[in-house]
């Protein structure tokens, strides 16, 4: 069974970077097809959509956040990686690890999700 898991820090400060790492087990990143990529979820908002990273090493990004986010891969370690820099408290969020065949919708695979909070 795929198995998507999130970590990194709980909580950033202001005007710092924030860097997520998801592990995937039992299926390479490198599957043809599939895109890899993070979802949040603020309080009291609906999810959104941050970038993905497809199976060739394409990278996509929200055009929202593009100019904070990077969303890079290490296929030695069957990982994606997440880095929003200048995070604001707004920026405060469950991150979740998502998969699927499409860029942007329709994701098949989460992980658990983690608390990412922005704050001095």
């Amino acid at each position: 069974q795929v198995q998507l898991q999130e970590s990194g820090p709980g909580l950033v400060k202001p005007s710092q970077t924030l860097s997520l790492t998801c592990t995937v087990s039992d299926r390479s990143i490198t599957s043809l097809y599939y895109y890899w990529g993070w979802i949040r979820q603020a309080p009291g908002k609906g999810l959104e959509w941050i970038g993905s990273i497809h199976y060739t090493g394409s990278a996509y990004t929200s055009p929202s956040l593009k100019s904070r986010t990077t969303i890079s891969r290490d296929t030695s370690r069957n990982q994606i990686t997440l880095q929003l820099t200048s995070v604001i408290p707004e920026d405060t969020a469950v991150y979740f690890c998502v998969s699927s065949e499409y860029v942007s919708r329709d994701f098949g695979l989460w992980g658990q999700g983690t608390q990412v909070t922005v704050s001095s």
